[in-house]
C-alpha cells in the first residue's frame, strides 16, 4: 500500500471514531438560500479573510496540544466547516487544502445546502477527502421546497447523486417540528435509493429566521412519537443496504435504546463564527468571547459559560429527580435556551 493510500486508510478510520474535541466553524453568513428555520436572520455581516481564518486554525492547534498534553493522550479532533453557504466564499477550497496539509492533526467535513456540488466539484471534493458531506433534505418535495426555496428538493438531490458517485461519504440531516415530522419515512426511504451513509434528525431552534416557527415546536409526546418513528425505520433498515438511521441526538436514547447522550456544547464542541465569536454552540447563541481579542484556549480555560456548561455534575433545573439526570443532564440545552432564556432548564421536548 502507498503511503498516500495509508494515510487516506487511516484517515476513514478516524472519520467513524467520535470526536474527543469537534469544532463547528461558520466561515460565512452568505448564503443563497433564505431557508425559514435557518438560525441566521441576516446573511451579511463582517467575515474574517483568509489570513485571519488561518490564524484562528492556529489558536485551535494550541488548544489541541494543550488539551492533548493535559490529558495524556492526542485527541481526536475534528472540524465541520460550514456557513450561511461555505462554497459562497471563493477561498473555501484553498481552506480545504490547508485542512488536508493538516490530516494528522484532524479530520474534517463540509455541511453544505448543496447547490453549488456539480459534477466537477464532487471530483474535485473526492481528491480533497473529507470524511462525510452533509446536505439537509426537509421531506416531500412540496415540503422540502416550501422551506429551503422552490426547485431546491431537485437540486439537493442531484447534488446527493453527483456526491455518491464520487464515493464520498453523504449524510442526510432532518430539522423535525410538527408540520414535517410525519414524513420522516419518506426521507429515509429516499436515502435508501440514493445510497447515503447516514440519516439523522434533530428537532427545530426557534432562533434567527425560525423563530417565526416557533408555533411548530413539537410537544414532549410528539416529540417521542417522533423518535418511535425514527426507531422503527432505525431498527428495519439500518445498515440494510449502509444506511444508518442514526440516533444519538438529544433524549433519542430515552426510545432509540442507544448510549445515553448529553448536550456537548463549551466541553467537546465549540462554535465558531463568520466574524470569530466563540459560541459554544451555533444553536447556542451566547457569545464567550472574539478569538481575534482573546485567544482560544483562554476563553476555553477562563469562560464561566463554558465551565458550567461542562462541569460533570452540572444537572439541568427540573431535572434532578430524574433517574438519567446524570447521564442526559438537561436534554437539548441549545431547545431551553430558546424557550426559557436558560439553557440549564429542562429541555422542553422532555416527556418524563
Amino acid at each position: 500500500m502507498s503511503i498516500h493510500a495509508n494515510l487516506l486508510l487511516q484517515e476513514k478510520e478516524k472519520c467513524y471514531a467520535p470526536p474527543s474535541m469537534l469544532l463547528q466553524w461558520h466561515i460565512t453568513e452568505r448564503c443563497n438560500l433564505r431557508c425559514t428555520h435557518c438560525y441566521q436572520d441576516n446573511y451579511a455581516r463582517n467575515e474574517l479573510n483568509f489570513e485571519d481564518l488561518l490564524k484562528i486554525l492556529a489558536q485551535f492547534k494550541t488548544l489541541l496540544a494543550t488539551l492533548s498534553k493535559r490529558r495524556g493522550k492526542r485527541l481526536h479532533a475534528h472540524i465541520t466547516v460550514t456557513g450561511g453557504e461555505p462554497f459562497a466564499r471563493h477561498d473555501f477550497l484553498d481552506l480545504l487544502e490547508v485542512f488536508v496539509a493538516h490530516r494528522s492533526l484532524f479530520s474534517f467535513a463540509i455541511l453544505t445546502n448543496g447547490t453549488f456540488i456539480d459534477i466537477a466539484m464532487a471530483q474535485r471534493l473526492r481528491q480533497l477527502a473529507p470524511c462525510f458531506v452533509q446536505v439537509s433534505i426537509e421531506g416531500i418535495t412540496a415540503t422540502h421546497d416550501s422551506i429551503r426555496g422552490e426547485g431546491n428538493f431537485a437540486q439537493t438531490i442531484t447534488a446527493i447523486k453527483n456526491l455518491r458517485r464520487e464515493q464520498i461519504r453523504t449524510f442526510i440531516s432532518f430539522t423535525a417540528h410538527r408540520k414535517n415530522c410525519h414524513e420522516f419515512p419518506k426521507v429515509v426511504q429516499l436515502g435508501r435509493q440514493l445510497k447515503v451513509n447516514r440519516i439523522w434528525s434533530d428537532r427545530l431552534i426557534p432562533w434567527g429566521s425560525g423563530v417565526q416557527l416557533r408555533e411548530q415546536l413539537m410537544t414532549p409526546a410528539e416529540t417521542k412519537a417522533f423518535f418511535e418513528i425514527m426507531k422503527k425505520y432505525r431498527d428495519k433498515w439500518t445498515w440494510f443496504n449502509h444506511t444508518e438511521i442514526a440516533m444519538h441526538r438529544a433524549l433519542q436514547f430515552l426510545v432509540g435504546d442507544g448510549q445515553p447522550y448529553h448536550c456537548t456544547a463549551g466541553d467537546t464542541l465549540l462554535t465558531v463564527q463568520p466574524n470569530g465569536d466563540l459560541y459554544p454552540c451555533r444553536r447556542m447563541p451566547i457569545r464567550v468571547g472574539n478569538l481575534l481579542e482573546t485567544p482560544l484556549l483562554q476563553l476555553y480555560d477562563t469562560s464561566p459559560l463554558l465551565q458550567k456548561l461542562r462541569h460533570p455534575e452540572q444537572v439541568s433545573e427540573g431535572c434532578q429527580n430524574c433517574f438519567y439526570a446524570k447521564v442526559c443532564r438537561g436534554g437539548l440545552k441549545c431547545l431551553s435556551y430558546a424557550v426559557t432564556g436558560d439553557p440549564f432548564k429542562t429541555d422542553p421536548g422532555c416527556w418524563l
